[in-house]
Parts: C-alpha cells; structure tokens; sequence
C-alpha cells in the first residue's frame, strides 16, 4: 500500500507517471457522523486516511461498532462521508457504481430466480444479450462451484452455497473492486474454510482489489496482504499491518509457519489493548 504523495509531488509528477501512482480506492481524512433514533450525534469514523492500490486484498478488522462497515459503505457510495473524500481511480465517488462490487453477510438473492436467473441477473441489466449472458454465467457458476445447481431456487440452497451465488452474481458485473463485509460470518467453520480457500483462488486468478471487512484476526491475516486495525468508537486506524506471507497460500502449511502465527498474536494483543483502553 503506497502512502498517499503531496498535493505538491503529485503536480511535480508526469501525468503518466501519476496515474501509475494513484490507488485504486483513496480515503481522505474521512469522519462520519450519524444522528441515532434519540437525536444524538454519533461519530462513527474520525479522520481516517486509506489508500488502497490495484489488486490488492486490504482486509478491515476492528471491534464491533468501530465503523468498519461504514467504511466499507463511504466506498460503495450507498452512505456520504460528513467530512473528507473517498475516491475511486482518482475519481470522488458519488453513490453506487458497477466498478464496486459489495458481498455483504445476507446473501440478498431474489428468491424468485434461479441460481442461472440471480446470476444471469447483472449482465441482463448491463445489455449483454441472453445467450452471452448465460455462457458468462455459467461459467461464473462453475467457478464458485455450483456446477449442476443452475436451476435451484435459493430456499433449495445451504447458507454456504447462497454465499457463493452471491459471489458469482456480483463477479457477473465485471467490477474493478469487491467490498465484502463478513461475508462468511454466518457460515459454520468448516463452509468458511473452504469460502476463504475459494475466494483467494478466484482474487489470486483475476487480482481484483478487495476491501474485506472481518471481526476474525485469523481469516483477515490468512486472506490479506495488509490489515487495517481500527481503534474502538469512533473508528481511527491504528495501526496498518503488512502481511508478508508467500502465495498461493494453503491452510495447512500457513498453521505451521511461525510468521503467520506471529502476525495472529500481534493482532490478538491490539484487541487486548482496545479492550484495556476502556478499563478503569
């Protein structure tokens, strides 16, 4: 992750070299003020400042109401941030865009289609024609492993295998990015094994940029290449966390490397001091 430059070594830049500088996804000096159902103010991200570059898988731990999810909806245009820009390849981002791609924790299916129809669903929207379509959505479903599960409704599915047509239908969109928040955190242990081994082979094929929002220190340092530890409410960034870890990365060996053990105890210890900082 590049820090972001100054306004005066961003002008000194040659404008090609500029743009090969420039993050996918900048987050400048951003706070978020909400009023609550009581007519209170409540801050719930305070001046936080991110850049996130091409490709990359940024992973957003914190404890809970720490403004992770916020963040992640200041990126996917759905919420406008009270102070600061967030931009998108240098562009402010301004609502909702097909560029950004959300996976959230409810799946959000249209229980009326298939699984061809809710994946089938984006490209339609786009004007890709039906047989297109279909043959991109088929092999999206293939990809997340559905194979054979083309004409179930989601009521016919298990909780891990509608998280996988969710991922397939927002993969249809063809976006530059994928925002996620807890996308597996709902599933048993064992489907959110196998859902992080998927995920990471699809990213490590196609290298999309990933923005995933986690409450588990070990699925956000086994996914990542960096983690952005938040403080308690209102939400500062910490600490950023580089993940130096080989690729492509399998379970069983990682469990037996003292590095990756190493990086889940160091972020272990920053909840334990979160947790001491509201302590008398």
């Amino acid at each position: 992750m590049n820090l972001m430059p100054s306004r005066s070594d961003r002008q000194a830049e040659s404008a090609p070299a500029a743009r090969a500088l420039q993050p996918m996804i900048e987050i400048d000096h951003v706070s978020q003020l909400f009023q609550t159902s009581a007519r209170q103010d409540h801050l719930a991200l305070s001046d936080v400042s991110l850049a996130i570059d091409d490709g990359a898988f940024v992973s957003i731990l914190g404890p809970s109401g720490c403004g992770k999810s916020t963040l992640l909806y200041i990126v996917g245009g759905f919420v406008s941030p009270t102070r600061g820009t967030a931009k998108m390849q240098g562009q402010d981002i301004r609502g909702p865009g097909p560029d950004r791609g959300p996976v959230f924790q409810e799946f959000a299916l249209f229980p009326w289609k298939t699984v061809l129809g809710n994946v089938m669903y984006g490209p339609r929207q786009q004007g890709i024609k039906a047989a297109e379509a279909e043959e991109q959505s088929r092999a999206l479903i293939e990809m997340v492993g559905l194979k054979g599960f083309e004409d179930f409704y989601p009521k016919e599915l298990s909780g891990g295998m509608k998280q996988r047509v969710a991922l397939a239908r927002t993969l249809a969109y063809r976006p530059a990015v994928l925002l996620m928040d807890e996308p597996f955190g709902a599933l048993d242990a064992h489907t959110r094994t196998r859902l992080q081994n998927d995920l990471l082979t699809i990213w490590e094929r196609d290298r999309k940029t990933v923005l995933f929002v986690t409450h588990s220190v070990d699925e956000a340092v086994f996914l990542s290449d960096k983690v952005v530890m938040m403080t308690r409410s209102p939400g500062r960034i910490k600490q950023i966390v580089d993940i130096d870890l080989p690729r492509p990365r399998r379970r069983t060996e990682l469990l037996l490397d003292p590095r990756y053990q190493k990086y889940v105890v160091e972020i272990e210890r920053m909840f334990e001091d979160s947790d001491d900082e509201l302590r008398p």
